[in-house]
């Protein structure tokens, strides 16, 4: 009777010269590895706050936050009703915030969001600190062909208090988002596996290029001044991602990615196209990434603060009053329910996205069980940095229970969420930024 192969999880491939490569994860690893649950994170952030019309102008009903009741009695407002369907695998969350952010120029709430930072000693010639979505990618970069995929409206960096992007990295640098769906979906899906030899050696040559640069770039940033440094550090800190996705692209290029149904989407759409369509083809990559494994951790930044950025001019588009920035200001009962309407305009959006993650299936049920979306924003309305809108949606899976409104006693820092996002994920980390320990709601059931 033949005996069945079974090899060990941390089994590796020798080749030529001893290198070794870990093997992907195989059948052949046993029940114990091939069917541990595929955890991911997804971070989603909107600028300049939510609509939370005051009192006196008698449209509470379209308030971002349930309208009235708690727990699991709450009723969605009109801007968040697109979500109702979903209303079993989404939570809302009040009453949290970041101690750094009445400290700071209100228009870095979008640094900070997934960081907490500024710190008071951060590592000297740098603002921020690592984010969440990081520390995620360095858990699961093991099992997929990317360490993280980050996304944003107007891609790049954008620079301090204006940022164009929400991911920085374990030196608390900005990594560089990327916001066309036609190289969203190269880098991501496109291979020419006809030629894997030539595939490797194409791969090779892009590493040693990029090797090269950096050595150059280095030697250059010595000579340089303070303001040209900050740039070549910016720069350095592109290379860096280049290389990494490059050499994980290398590991996974013999095995073949899932097989696809692409027809849905429009590579052709810019963010200077229809608004809703250039979300839905975004968020329809992004469930795609996930549904291949590609990667566990990603960030799409839907807006930028202060009127920065292309998007500001969509609610225009929509028909609406003003730009997206302006509309947050607005003090009057119009403006605020034009406010509210592109509120609703993103939860469209975010539920056509969940509505994804929800068709596609694991092992164990939908992608979006296995999922933890994060959507909110650093401020809850007009710059303010208290009681930030904050939505939690699947995971449940991964102990996550939902259906519920929660708002703290006393306000809760969003570092102890943070936290208890990574223990469902199984991180193996105690304590994130200025965290306390974790979030005392029953949506994280195993904080």
């Amino acid at each position: 009777m033949t005996r069945s192969l079974q090899l060990d999880r941390r089994a590796f491939l020798k080749g030529l010269g001893g290198v070794a490569m870990a093997l992907p994860v195989l059948d052949a690893m046993g029940a114990e590895v091939t069917n541990q649950i595929p955890r991911r994170f997804c971070a989603i952030y909107t600028a300049n706050g939510m609509s939370l019309p005051k009192p006196e102008h008698g449209i509470d009903e379209w308030s971002w936050f349930p309208r009235k009741g708690e727990g699991e009695e709450f009723v969605f407002g009109k801007s968040t009703e697109p979500l109702t369907p979903f209303r079993r695998k989404i939570s809302f969350m009040g009453n949290l915030y970041h101690p750094n952010g009445p400290k700071a120029d209100p228009h870095t709430c979008s640094d900070m969001w997934l960081t907490g930072a500024p710190l008071q000693n951060p590592k000297p010639g740098t603002y921020n600190t690592v984010g969440l979505d990081q520390v995620i990618a360095q858990h699961t970069k093991q099992f997929c062909r990317q360490p993280s995929v980050v996304l944003s409206i107007d891609a790049g960096t954008g620079y301090l208090s204006r940022t164009g992007t929400i991911s920085y990295n374990l030196d608390g640098r900005p990594i560089p988002a990327e916001n066309n769906p036609r190289r969203v979906f190269d880098r991501l899906f496109r291979a020419d596996h006809s030629s894997l030899k030539s595939e490797h050696e194409k791969l090779q040559r892009r590493i040693k290029l990029v090797d090269a640069v950096a050595e150059s770039a280095r030697s250059l940033d010595a000579q340089l001044g303070k303001t040209d440094r900050e740039r070549m550090d910016q720069y350095m800190t592109s290379l860096s991602e280049v290389e990494s996705r490059l050499i994980a692209s290398e590991r996974w290029i013999d095995i073949p990615l899932k097989k696809q149904d692409y027809s849905h989407l429009n590579l052709d759409i810019t963010n200077e196209g229809e608004p809703a369509e250039y979300y839905r083809n975004m968020f329809d990559l992004i469930a795609l990434a996930f549904d291949a494994d590609i990667t566990r951790s990603i960030t799409f930044m839907l807006n930028r603060e202060d009127g920065m950025g292309i998007s500001d001019t969509f609610p225009l588009k929509m028909g609406l009053s003003k730009t997206h920035h302006n509309l947050s200001h607005a003090t009057d009962k119009e403006g605020q329910l034009h406010f509210a309407k592109y509120d609703l305009f993103l939860s469209t959006q975010i539920a056509h996205f969940l509505g994804r993650l929800n068709e596609y299936q694991d092992r164990n049920g939908s992608v979006l069980d296995n999922t933890v979306v994060m959507f909110g924003s650093g401020a809850s309305t007009t710059h303010n940095s208290h009681n930030l809108p904050t939505l939690i949606a699947g995971g449940s899976s991964l102990g996550l229970k939902h259906g519920m409104y929660w708002r703290g006693e006393q306000e809760t820092r969003m570092s102890n969420v943070h936290v208890s996002i990574l223990r469902a994920l199984e991180v193996p980390q105690e304590s994130f930024s200025d965290s306390t320990g974790t979030v005392n709601s029953p949506v994280f059931t195993k904080s």
